[in-house]
């Protein structure tokens, strides 16, 4: 019993400056049923589903642009809805009865209306990401949406009662210096026939995105712990199909009452690769989404929202670098300084988890020895 507990405590204080300060039955339980090795193999795979999908979401993304594309509600709505493919892992992970979990499930009710209101506010934040994606480069766009973080920190904050150390608070500060270096910067290295308004407004859209998609990573993260209250993977699976489905019902719902449907099968035909490469592009660009929105939530339910963010901005060593070999964009001194003080805002977060290992080891091992001693 006192192994179990102390256990218990290990991880529990492992997660102390990534997980928020009212601990719930989810951060109770989730580390004490995974080993230490199962949960960081979790981390890892999550952390390559994002990286990897975000990276090849967005650089398909500009080459949907690039190639003829114009459709920003059909841009939009590829950003979810590749939705039916989570029912594959879905129906291979069933929900278990937890006997942990004491309290009684959420209504039907509630959790339809909270579904709606997220999948809502996901499509508006859909929307406001391919409206930037279409006016700035992709380099551009990716160095932006580094902001993320910042917002992050502030909804945390308030709605998930997060906990900050001076480290985390540097790399948050460390990443917003990166994004204004790009604000205050003369782009010149747009995509070709976009104004110099086209430039501002895609950059004022891509900011805006950022600080929606924080506020959605915090309000999941609070329906984890406040409303659902269950640790299965297939919650967190459940989540992303049902506020994927509401998001791709409204992108939809805009690309018809918008009149974008009838320039369609105009851009099919003229697609600067083929009308098979308009459709692939469009369907591997939605099955990029979907790999990237599997390891965002799925580092919300194991680690936290924050976290989350954090990770976010590692894409940013890949896709600006991507994007210059493949779309040839421009990658000036003020981009490679941008990007240099986002990876340094990653770097100071993952050691302050460093330190935080190392500290809760010790302490294992104290309470470790502790035990042995009193047993002898």
């Amino acid at each position: 019993m006192s192994l179990h507990k102390a256990e218990s405590e290990w991880w529990r204080d492992s997660q102390e400056s990534i997980l928020p300060k009212d601990e719930t039955v989810i951060e109770q339980t989730q580390f004490v049923k995974l080993g230490r090795c199962q949960w960081w193999f979790m981390v890892a795979l999550n952390i390559f589903f994002l990286i990897v999908g975000q990276a090849a979401a967005v650089l398909l993304g500009r080459f949907y642009y690039d190639r003829g594309g114009n459709s920003k509600w059909m841009a939009t709505l590829v950003q979810t809805a590749a939705f039916p493919v989570l029912l594959i892992p879905l129906y291979f992970i069933p929900s278990s009865k937890d006997p942990s979990t004491s309290s009684a499930p959420p209504s039907i009710k509630v959790l339809a209306l909270i579904y709606f209101a997220l999948g809502v506010l996901l499509a508006c934040d859909n929307m406001l990401y391919s409206v930037g994606l279409l006016y700035l480069s992709a380099s551009t766009y990716s160095l932006i949406c580094a902001t993320q973080l910042a917002f992050n920190a502030v909804f945390s904050y308030f709605i998930n009662s997060q906990k900050f150390t001076a480290l985390i608070l540097n790399s948050v500060i460390i990443v917003s210096f990166s994004a204004a270096l790009i604000a205050v910067s003369d782009d010149s290295s747009g995509p070709a026939g976009v104004s110099k308004w086209k430039h501002i407004l895609g950059f004022i859209c891509t900011l805006g995105a950022s600080a929606i998609y924080s506020l959605l990573l915090s309000l999941m993260q609070l329906t984890f712990q406040k409303v659902l209250k269950k640790e299965t993977f297939s919650v967190v699976l459940e989540m992303q199909i049902y506020t994927a489905l509401v998001a791709s019902c409204a992108a939809t719902v805009g690309l018809f009452a918008s009149g974008e449907w009838r320039t369609l099968h105009g851009e099919m035909e003229n697609f600067g690769e083929g009308r098979v490469s308009y459709v692939m592009t469009l369907v591997w660009t939605a099955v990029a989404w979907q790999v990237c929105s599997v390891g965002v939530v799925g580092l919300i339910f194991v680690v936290s929202s924050l976290f989350s963010n954090v990770i976010s901005t590692l894409s940013l060593a890949v896709t600006p670098i991507a994007a210059v070999i493949i779309f040839h964009d421009k990658m000036d001194g003020v981009k490679i300084i941008a990007m240099l003080l986002a990876i340094w805002g990653f770097a100071t977060y993952i050691y302050q988890n460093y330190l935080d290992d190392s500290k809760v080891r010790r302490r294992q091992t104290g309470v470790t020895e502790s035990h042995n001693d009193s047993s002898a």
